[in-house]
């Protein structure tokens, strides 16, 4: 974040449109944007100021842009980064932003939705000072160590703090936790959760799964929560209590 206060936006494309679109949509939103083209630029404008989130392309002219948000994630842990793919983009490829990106939108993309995005990975990606008791008038769902709160949309532990989950992640996790031990396919899955209007494809139910078992399981290979049911879905294994605590 700047001297301002204002969060500050990295736009990684090659494509000068879309990062003179993409910067003046979202200066005029308040953010701080800065942009690069390349590789070199973006390791350039991350060395000389601090930055926020990162928004990629996923296929640069010369360079890989998935590579390059690994790269980023190796050397901003917390980093938030949303990818930019193309709707022709094979989705074996998508599958593969699991290893380093929060979220991805599609192209073309609703500037409205995009900046909601982007507004709640900062959010959830802001780090809590403190644990945050949950609020007694909060609709919680408890399942093992966990609380998830339906009003505020917030996952805690058995401490308290907060794990982030993107928007995806969360409507996918309250999609299952609402309905346990009921095997939900992928389309079903799709269909009920609020945060994949826009995510259309089956590979991205997968994608999602893989990072919340990565937050929620102790042993990811292992899922004690999210079953993987061969040939049918997925069943989110109970008990869950309800309560409006």
């Amino acid at each position: 974040m700047n001297e301002l206060g204002k969060k500050t936006l990295l736009i990684v494309d090659d494509e000068p449109d879309i990062r003179h679109l993409l910067c003046d949509a979202l200066a005029q939103k308040g953010y701080q944007v800065v942009d690069a083209e390349n590789g070199v630029q973006m390791w350039r404008c991350l060395d000389e100021q601090p930055v926020d989130l990162v928004l990629m392309d996923l296929y640069l002219q010369e360079e890989d842009g998935l590579q390059l948000a690994r790269e980023v994630r190796q050397r901003f842990d917390d980093m938030p980064i949303m990818m930019l793919t193309g709707k022709g983009d094979e989705t074996d490829r998508i599958l593969g932003l699991e290893l380093a990106a929060d979220d991805y939108m599609m192209k073309p993309f609703n500037l409205r939705e995009l900046t909601a995005r982007i507004h709640a990975l900062l959010r959830r990606s802001a780090r809590q000072t403190s644990p945050q008791p949950i609020n007694s008038d909060h609709d919680c769902l408890y399942f093992g160590k966990w609380t998830l709160d339906l009003t505020s949309r917030q996952l805690r532990d058995q401490q308290g703090e907060e794990v982030i989950l993107t928007l995806g992640e969360f409507s996918l996790l309250e999609t299952l936790a609402t309905r346990p031990d009921r095997v939900l396919s992928r389309e079903q899955i799709i269909d009920l959760s609020r945060g994949l209007e826009t995510e259309v494809f089956d590979r991205t139910v997968d994608v999602l799964i893989l990072r919340l078992r990565r937050k929620l399981e102790t042993n990811p290979k292992a899922p004690e929560f999210i079953k993987t049911q061969r040939g049918l879905g997925y069943l989110f294994q109970g008990p869950v209590a309800k309560s409006m605590s």
